[in-house]
């Protein structure tokens, strides 16, 4: 672990490598971040315009099954005005709507309890046998004498326009005489000639059959299309089992469901348009809704029927190809700093070929070695440059070197010269301290005979005769003449060396 970050620090081209890759990587992380930013909003922008698209074409594919049904429901409605009295006819006017219309799964004309008075209810029901495919042209029409399990004059179907006098769709219902379809029903109150609601003509829509109509258009690969009634049940989900009675909030209320879901169903009952993000199974998605709204066609009643409609995609559908060039460019990005770092080292450590070469031209020379020979350099740059440079300097030094070679054996040969020099001068002093010992020593005997005789002459002076006198002046003369003598003898041995001193200078 700590052989790479030293093995970085003391090789200079892999640190020059790394600071280029490092700021090339700094400004491509800071392209990509900005490039992905801005290609993230706008696909979301896509997104959302394609959502847009997808909703309004649901819309309106989803009215035009639910006018052409109004209109032929009013067709029919107009035709049996006349023969409102005619109870065999209402059940030919029931199967004919159910054979005109392929989107219709059922039609029942009922009357209120006595209308016909030798009967106490009268329903005309048909019903088309589901086959659950598209084209239904050779599904069988089966007549059927009841519906539900309840008389149908308890029925929502029946009261809710009888009450309100006003043809209108109702919420999905679980239809338990076909079988369990679920149903949503078209529902048209009769009126006799006085004005006055005397029966109900529905009309059935399966629910099943419309999922599968406006889930064949697909808006995405994984994408689908909803539609949640005002309660919150499911009119259109490719999950058939969801649309028996079940609501969107029945799936919020189980256990792990993510508080996204709630957020997103309670928007969409609420009538609101937008979109949110929700996570469900592990898995996040994208929920684009808006109230259903129908088109204005003269004559069609223009109830708010509280339904919204959604287009749900699932995230990897909008951001997949995103994601996945993400992974595309990060990965090429990598390998391309990774090629350019080793493009940079070969190029930095070819470039620093004569700098490695200096460096061990200048540890042999460090080491004593004077005469390494630095090559000529053929570059213009900098590192030519420092090449001639390093090779004057070495030339300089090698040169210098010889000069103090020079200069040190000058300067040996002087200092064996003045060695010789202070040998000869040191017994020159000897020869010389000796030579005044010797005449000092040959000066003592005649001072000291001239002390003898000067002591004898003052203090026997009086008594000595003639010729002892003339015989201690004489002993006196000799004696100052041998003093005499050396004095001479010293002076001129002094004056001899000056002379050798001054000559030698």
């Amino acid at each position: 672990m700590l052989r790479l970050p030293k093995f970085v620090t003391r090789t200079l081209s892999i640190r020059l490598s790394l600071m280029v890759v490092s700021a090339i990587a700094v400004l491509l992380l800071v392209s990509l971040a900005v490039m992905f930013y801005f290609t993230r909003l706008t696909l979301k922008k896509e997104a959302l315009r394609n959502a847009e698209q997808t909703l309004e074409g649901t819309v309106q594919h989803i009215d035009n099954i639910l006018l052409s049904i109004e209109q032929a429901t009013g067709n029919i409605y107009f035709s049996m005005m006349p023969h409102l009295h005619q109870p065999d006819q209402m059940y030919t006017y029931a199967r004919q709507l159910v054979e005109a219309n392929p989107y219709i799964a059922g039609c029942a004309i009922v009357f209120e309890p006595y209308y016909y008075k030798d009967r106490e209810y009268f329903m005309a029901y048909f019903h088309r046998l589901p086959n659950g495919e598209l084209a239904f042209s050779d599904s069988p029409i089966i007549q059927a004498e009841t519906f539900g399990n309840c008389p149908y004059t308890q029925q929502i179907w029946y009261t809710n326009p009888m009450e309100k006098g006003v043809p209108g769709w109702l919420d999905p219902l679980k239809n338990d005489a076909t079988e369990g379809e679920a149903i949503t029903s078209f529902c048209l109150p009769i009126q006799d000639g006085e004005g006055k609601r005397v029966g109900v003509l529905a009309v059935d829509l399966s629910i099943d059959l419309l999922s599968q109509i406006v889930l064949a258009a697909k808006p995405s690969v994984n994408g689908y299309s909803t539609l949640l009634g005002k309660n919150g049940s499911f009119i259109i989900h490719p999950d058939t089992t969801k649309l028996q009675h079940q609501t969107v909030f029945t799936q919020t209320e189980q256990a792990g469901v993510d508080p996204s879901v709630k957020e997103a169903a309670d928007a969409m009952v609420g009538g609101e348009t937008g979109y949110k993000k929700f996570r469900r199974d592990g898995q996040n998605y994208y929920v684009f809704y808006k109230p259903f709204e129908r088109n204005v066609v003269p004559g069609r009643t223009m109830e708010k029927l509280g339904w919204s409609v959604g287009v749900i995609y699932p995230e990897n559908d909008i951001f997949g190809e995103y994601n996945l060039l993400l992974n595309y460019v990060v990965t090429i990005a990598l390998i391309g700093l990774a090629l350019l770092f080793m493009l940079c080292r070969i190029i930095t450590h070819r470039q620093l070929l004569p700098l490695r070469m200096l460096t061990r031209a200048t540890q042999r020379i460090a080491e004593g070695n004077y005469d390494e020979t630095i090559p000529d350099s053929h570059r213009q740059d900098e590192i030519g440059r420092l090449q001639d440079n390093f090779q004057q300097m070495q030339h300089s030094l090698a040169s210098h070197v010889n000069e103090l070679e020079q200069l040190k054996t000058t300067l040996n040969e002087h200092g064996k010269e003045l060695e010789n020099a202070y040998q000869q001068a040191k017994e020159a002093e000897r020869m010389k301290t000796a030579f005044l010992h010797n005449m000092t020593n040959q000066m003592v005997s005649p001072a000291d005979n001239i002390v003898q005789d000067m002591n004898t002459i003052c203090n026997s002076g009086n008594k000595m005769s003639q010729e002892e006198a003339n015989q201690l002046a004489n002993d006196l003369q000799s004696q100052g003449k041998t003093i005499v003598e050396l004095l001479r003898n010293l002076l001129d041995i002094a004056d001899t060396g000056k002379g050798k001193e001054e000559a030698n200078d």
